[in-house]
């Protein structure tokens, strides 16, 4: 029989009553159903987020946006999202009764599969929250880690991510988590034995200290695989998730980089050396950021991330076409500094040029100049070209716009780390 087609449209926000809905969308009959593969028929799920006192309105919208993308990139399709405002996130429910009772008539008249929440919820609201809608519950850390599972292709990505799993799962524990092995037993340990979550609890402990002691082997090659290379001087591309690092790495390194406009399409990372005039460097590609990045992956990701710790030069990739571009260069930032890697030399380069819109301003509009009317010339005029802390350049990685300028930014900056390492063989350059 012929499977049927599944449509759906992008979907918008609609006035102020915090919902975006995606329409023309029909839920197949059970009949239906059994004619169509895992593969084409996407779960359903409502997103919701809360507006607190510190957010604007305008910015929680984009971070479901974001959200959506990031459920999208897990294979899901969202059919409404729900914005409360409140003061504070409720400490039990995370949103508010009178709204509890809202999205759950959502759920089952729209059929939804699962509810996510565009925040980390405690294990008490996720008891609640499962409790008071009879479904799955996921948080903003549960869809990240899940996209990171599909998308790991290597081993080192695979125990990195399983680690940063377990030790989410391990305070949630809801008797959900299937035997690893068998209970143990013998002469001496007949008793009165375990309950299930505490078994569950000792062999999820047990599985975590043992990918502890597999990260450190692995921590122990990487750092013996950059000793090998400490003759050259090492470049690393840092940057929000989706800004086109990969293309980037591509065009400077010749290379085949999987890149792909999807959130978290590189996981491991990549090293290649590029030769930019009679200079030579490695340039490594890394894993992107994303605001509100779960904290245990960035501890799982240690000996990843360690090759943007000891780098010599990084180079900060922002996707200059997109609205929050700024709110996406501070929260790669603060991942920066949180890793230990905030003071290094960094060139800052806005790519997708090719992709920058702007809203054309009327002559006769009074009202005041906005980011959304500003020409790229505009921008290039701006702070983010004339800080005197960090070198700045405008590109277009798939359209290879102004690369050759970008590569004797490169060489620029490398020359100046030859000068310092290299005393004596400053003639070359």
């Amino acid at each position: 029989m012929k499977k049927s087609n599944w449509k759906t449209d992008k979907g918008k926000f609609k006035g102020q009553t915090g919902i975006w809905e995606h329409e023309n969308q029909r839920r197949p009959s059970p009949q239906e159903r059994n004619t169509f593969s895992t593969d084409t028929v996407p779960e359903r799920a409502i997103l919701v987020s809360v507006c607190d006192s510190k957010t604007t309105m305008e910015r929680t919208e984009e971070c479901l946006r974001e959200l959506a993308f990031l459920l999208e990139t897990a294979g899901g399709v969202p059919v409404k999202t729900v914005i409360q405002k409140l003061e504070r996130p409720d400490s039990r429910t995370y949103i508010g009764s009178g709204k509890l009772e809202e999205v759950v008539e959502y759920k089952n008249a729209l059929e939804a599969d699962f509810i996510v929440f565009d925040d980390e919820l405690s294990p008490a609201q996720l008891r609640n929250l499962e409790k008071a809608f009879d479904c799955r519950i996921l948080d903003r850390t549960t869809l990240i880690l899940d996209i990171f599972a599909k998308r790991a292709r290597t081993s080192i990505a695979k125990t990195q991510v399983e680690l940063a799993q377990l030790q989410y799962m391990l305070p949630r524990l809801t008797r959900m988590w299937t035997h690893l092995e068998r209970q143990r037993g013998g002469i001496g340990m007949r008793g009165p034995g375990e309950s299930q979550i505490e078994t569950d609890r000792r062999l999820i402990t047990q599985k975590i200290t043992l990918l502890k002691e597999r990260l450190k082997d692995i921590d122990k090659q990487k750092t013996q695989q950059r000793k090998n290379r400490e003759s050259l001087v090492r470049v690393a591309l840092v940057g929000y998730t989706n800004v086109g690092k990969s293309t980037l790495m591509n065009l400077l390194a010749k290379s085949d980089v999987f890149a792909e406009n999807k959130l978290f399409a590189t996981l491991d990372t990549t090293v290649r050396k590029v030769v930019v005039d009679n200079l030579p460097f490695l340039l490594t590609d890394t894993v992107g950021f994303i605001r509100k990045l779960p904290h245990g992956l960035v501890e799982s990701f240690k000996s990843t991330l360690d090759e943007v710790k000891e780098a010599d030069l990084l180079m900060h990739v922002v996707d200059i076409s997109h609205p929050d571009y700024e709110q996406q260069i501070e929260s790669v930032n603060h991942t920066l500094d949180e890793i230990g890697a905030a003071d290094k030399p960094t060139i800052m380069v806005f790519n997708k040029i090719d992709a920058y819109r702007y809203v054309e301003k009327d002559p006769d509009d009074l009202t005041p100049v906005t980011k959304d009317n500003w020409t790229l010339q505009m921008l290039q005029n701006s702070w983010l070209s004339k800080s005197a802390l960090q070198p700045t350049i405008f590109i277009s990685a798939a359209e290879r716009q102004n690369i050759d300028a970008l590569r004797q930014m490169i060489y620029d900056e490398i020359c100046q780390i030859h000068a310092i390492r290299y005393p004596s063989n400053n003639f070359l350059y």
